[in-house]
């Protein structure tokens, strides 16, 4: 059956319906899930069975029948190990319908149908009794609930419906406990993701410092979590304030309460400085012990950083204090961890929470939208005075006088750059108010009324959408300049004038993993899985090119960059596509996982600044990335299965094509020297 969607299409600005197949969002969410990237973990593998195998001996020395209630299976591994380990049955249970028929033919594969029933329900719907789901209470609770905040996909809620009505009282339960911890730190780079600095403008008549309304300024925040590779700052980026502080634990063994809580830590400051981040991780022991213990901890938190266990599905938190706190050495403070059935979030306070009972903040909520409009890349991208610089400079060489400009980019400061340098009249499509007027319309709709029967001189963009996920999907830009040709006066300037699109082959350290197929793992047969995620992939995901945030995830180039596409936008989108076909030679020996593709403007024939690379590689390759902007990636099927030797290809062959119809951009690869891909 096909049914219809109708989607918004980023580039063009249009919406589109498209036929799709009626389970079309499933094969999406396999595509896109963590299922590979959890099952090549390791440690989080190692660590569940070690403790699953202590939890059903400590049951079978009770003279028990061990009986596990499995929470969220997945593929049914937890189940697996749990009989493996000598459990008398599992329930498994498993909410998301694709993902519980295969965990049914994994289960079957492996030869456990006779002791794993796989339940395709929430868990808060499980019944008990004789035309239940399940017969009894089980003994054994087994769970793999947590994100990178721990309860924000709702293990609270599901752990006390558990312990209510589906698990004896006292029961086991792997993981036994996990605790949260915080570290308080400043931090200007981590800072400028949540709140905008002044911004300083070098003109005419001196310094101009455009400064952000009080509004923003009071402002507490988005209320999400902020969630990266920790890993991948570095500790010169921030003063430690705090030692690592253990907030909260959660006992799984035991009744668990989803209720609002907050928790207090007492602490003396190791530095004076301003309180404005909290970095939080947290860990899990398998045991009541706590001898078989998983973290999540930062290279810097960790007893052996040399092993340390990459994984992507579990990172690292960045919280925001809702307005930085000067804090003084050695004179004590409360950090103050609160948290709902689903969030946390922090706060800093001078005295003590417990003793004034006024003080319990509600959980932080944006009043002045610009957290709404804008990313934390986004804040850090205008935070950036050196890209604000090169901007001002470019404006310089075509701003005159009497220039008319047309802005179009969302949330923008380049209209306020462009009045500080001069310009007579900005009209800023998507407040100076005499000199900067906002037009609420879409491009196509733009009347002379609207400019004021003025004819622009000067058609500004960064540009930036926040509809844009792919770096391309930011040429709308020239489908509006397209648009509003008429409104453009003879000679009209055009910034940036063009665009071009660029192209690195590259390794990856860790990257790769999220896509590279798992075939065994601790012992079982998961190529059931393998081949959903690959079939998902078919379905339209694996001739795509995903978005990445690269100075998350090292990788070394292998090619030299290349430039693929170019696009003008002092002239109308073509009507024809523009196509290239191409070979990169690659020039350092590695393993071919993909192409990095990312987009450069060049404001003026002397200025370009990129989405992607900022600076040539070194000689190792090692890659440095624009941290404001997602970069695509493009994986290379043949080159993500460790257990393929790679055939170290010389050359890549590609094929890249700009539909200028809907704006999409289609590529193709092929390793010759290995496999087509």
């Amino acid at each position: 059956m096909k049914v219809f969607c109708g989607r918004a299409n980023p580039t063009t600005g249009s919406v589109e319906w498209l036929e799709e197949d009626e389970h079309y969002d499933y094969h999406q969410e396999i595509a896109r899930s963590s299922y590979a990237d959890m099952l090549h973990d390791k440690d989080r593998n190692m660590k569940y069975y070690q403790g699953i195998r202590a939890a059903v001996s400590r049951v079978k020395d009770r003279g028990q029948k061990a009986l596990v209630l499995d929470i969220g299976t997945g593929t049914g591994l937890l189940s697996m190990m749990a009989v493996t380990a000598g459990a008398d049955f599992c329930y498994a249970v498993e909410v998301f319908k694709p993902m519980a028929d295969a965990a049914v033919k994994i289960v079957e594969k492996n030869g456990f149908s006779d002791k794993i029933k796989v339940i395709n329900k929430h868990s808060t719907e499980v019944t008990i009794g004789s035309d239940g789901d399940m017969p009894c209470r089980a003994n054994i609770l087994i769970t793999e609930l947590f994100d990178t905040e721990l309860i924000g996909e709702g293990a609270l809620p599901s752990y006390e419906h558990a312990h209510r009505h589906l698990v004896q009282e006292n029961c086991e339960a792997v993981p036994h406990r996990a605790t949260v911890y915080a570290q308080l730190v400043e931090s200007r780079k981590m800072w400028s993701w949540n709140k905008l600095f002044p911004i300083h403008v070098q003109t005419s008549l001196g310094e101009q410092v455009i400064v952000p309304p009080s509004e923003l300024e009071r402002c507490p925040g988005a209320p999400s979590v902020y969630d990266i590779q920790l890993n991948q700052v570095s500790p010169t980026d921030f003063t430690v304030l705090s030692d690592v502080l253990p907030m909260f634990s959660v006992d799984f063994s035991k009744q668990v309460s989803s209720s609002t809580a907050c928790h207090c830590r007492y602490f003396e400051p190791l530095a004076s400085g301003r309180a404005q981040v909290v970095l939080s991780w947290w860990d899990i022991e398998m045991d009541p012990e706590g001898k078989i213990k998983c973290t999540m901890a930062p290279f810097w938190a960790q007893s052996n950083p040399e092993e340390l266990q990459w994984r992507d599905h579990w990172m690292q938190c960045v919280y925001f204090l809702p307005q930085e706190e000067p804090v003084v050495q050695g004179l004590a403070v409360w950090l103050v961890a609160h948290h709902d059935d689903y969030c946390v979030w922090y706060s800093l306070q001078r005295t003590s929470p417990e003793e004034n009972e006024r003080v319990h903040p509600l959980r932080p909520v944006c009043d002045c939208q610009a957290h709404l409009l804008w990313t934390r890349p986004r804040f850090g991208e205008i935070n950036d005075q050196d890209r604000t610089d090169q901007y001002v400079q470019a404006l310089r060489t075509v701003l005159k006088p009497d220039s008319v400009c047309l802005c179009v980019s969302d949330g923008s400061l380049l209209s306020m750059l462009a009045y500080h340098l001069g310009a007579e009249q900005i009209f800023k499509a998507n407040h100076l108010e005499d000199k900067i007027n906002i037009i609420e319309k879409r491009p196509e709709l733009l009347a002379p009324a609207d400019l004021e029967g003025k004819k622009v001189s000067l058609f500004l963009g960064e540009p930036f959408f926040t509809t844009s996920l792919l770096p391309w999907h930011n040429l709308y830009f020239w489908y509006v300049r397209t648009a509003v040709a008429q409104h453009l006066g003879p000679g009209a300037v055009v910034m940036p004038q063009a665009a071009s699109l660029h192209m690195v082959v590259v390794e990856f350290k860790d990257l790769w993993r999220i896509r590279s197929p798992c075939g065994d793992c601790e012992g079982f047969d998961v190529h059931i899985m393998d081949d959903m995620i690959k079939r998902a992939l078919d379905f339209r995901e694996s001739k795509e090119a995903e978005p990445h945030p690269l100075w998350e995830y090292p990788c070394r180039s292998l090619s030299e960059p290349q430039k693929v596409l170019t696009f003008d936008f002092r002239q109308p989108v073509p009507s024809q596509p523009v196509r290239a076909e191409g070979t990169i030679k690659l020039r350092r020996p590695g393993r071919s996982h993909g192409a990095v593709l990312w987009m450069e403007y060049h404001l003026t024939p002397d200025s370009t600044v990129s989405t992607g690379l900022l600076k040539p590689t070194e000689d190792k390759g090692d890659c440095c990335w624009n941290p404001h902007c997602k970069q695509a990636v493009y994986f290379f099927n043949t080159t993500l299965d460790p257990s393929v030797a790679s055939g170290s290809p010389r050359t890549v062959g590609y094929t890249v094509e700009f539909h200028s119809h809907t704006g999409d951009i289609t590529m193709d690869f092929i390793l010759p020297d290995v496999l087509s891909c």
